[in-house]
């Protein structure tokens, strides 16, 4: 551990990943790096951007089109991932005294009025989905749809449950618009992660752990990523000589998807978790022993583009737990919209008491 006390492990996972979430904002969905590049001067993000900034007010998400993807948002604000994990916050510090067992059906009340009233972000498949089977008075365990993302949403947990397994099953119900096995497995491979570098284990013997633990998919998906952190880091290596060795890194980790769309898609940089594990785990492992390691991989993460903001929060709670949450820059901190809103709720928490 960086010298860091456990609190402040726990809110640099939270800060971390909200933060990384804010900072993609404006490249949400563009899969065109190099666009990304020229409209940021050339050089890597360094602050919070408004949806499409630089580029025209739009991104293009492929398979969906050209648009701007989060229009009630501004630069600092949070995409769905960040405001799904802001909502769940919300419910903890809700519910914190007396602390209780996580319970979906509390939540989806909530839910529901903020998706009708005050969201701003986009409303993926699976939100729209389960708010339709909400609506039909559809039980809370028999929500959610089949998509294969990962949608993290339960980083604030880490802040009010100690024991992992409750930690597991805590971050697979706050997943409850999903309920494909490798959505829910992304979200229990991460919380595992994080909770074992908040007590003291490194990033990558957590990452090699959580794999082996888990076996199967999750195992290939842990080795893939190593294999590639290791060849781009290779100074002998052809993907190291590239520019964009990111890109090329995170695009050749996955299939090509043809979504029966109109634009078939390399799925490394899409929301599936067959991509965005691999790759969230690239960048965990490209900067975990880097000065400035949390700083320079959130900024490399949105420079990548497609659903950078899913990756954000993975990196970002593994990262902020292991430098802690002096490690998030000052101006980013002092930009984020929702910051002191987010610090007064997570304050409320158990573990953080």
């Amino acid at each position: 551990m960086n010298n860091i006390t456990k609190q402040d492990s726990i809110r640099g996972a939270f800060f971390a990943s909200i933060v990384a979430d804010a900072l993609c904002l404006g490249s949400h969905y563009e899969y065109d790096a190099k666009k990304i590049y020229n409209a940021y001067g050339q050089k890597p993000i360094e602050k919070f951007m408004s949806p499409g900034e630089m580029m025209g007010g739009m991104t293009h998400g492929i398979g969906w089109g050209e648009q701007n993807y989060h229009p009630g948002k501004k630069a600092g604000g949070t995409t769905d991932y960040g405001d799904y994990n802001i909502l769940i916050l919300e419910h903890l510090a809700k519910t914190a005294n007396p602390p209780q067992d996580f319970n979906v059906q509390a939540i989806i009340p909530h839910w529901m009025n903020r998706l009708e009233h005050s969201w701003g972000s986009w409303i993926c498949t699976m939100s729209r989905e389960t708010y339709a089977q909400a609506k039909r008075g559809v039980k809370a365990e028999d929500l959610g749809g089949y998509s294969n993302a990962t949608a993290i949403r339960h980083v604030a947990a880490h802040a009010y449950y100690e024991d992992e397994e409750v930690l597991v099953d805590v971050a697979k119900k706050a997943m409850f618009t999903h309920k494909e096995a490798h959505a829910l497995g992304g979200a229990e491979f991460f919380a595992r992660v994080t909770n074992k570098v908040i007590n003291g284990t490194k990033p990558r013997v957590a990452i090699e752990e959580v794999g082996k633990l888990m076996g199967g998919f999750y195992q290939d998906k842990v080795n893939q990523a190593i294999a590639k952190y290791e060849e781009e880091s290779n100074p002998e290596s052809d993907l190291s000589k590239e520019q964009f060795s990111d890109d090329l890194a995170l695009t050749s980790m996955a299939r090509l998807w043809d979504v029966g769309r109109s634009e078939p898609i390399k799925v490394g940089k899409a929301s599936p978790t067959e991509g965005t594990m691999p790759g969230s785990i690239y960048f965990i492992l490209k900067y975990a022993n880097k000065e400035d390691g949390l700083k320079k991989a959130l900024q490399a993460n949105a420079m990548v583009g497609g659903d950078n903001a899913s990756r954000g929060i993975m990196i970002g709670m593994v990262l902020g737990a292991y430098f802690g949450i002096n490690a998030i820059p000052k101006e980013w901190k002092e930009s984020l919209e929702q910051w002191d809103y987010c610090e007064e709720l997570l304050n409320k928490l158990p573990l953080l008491q």
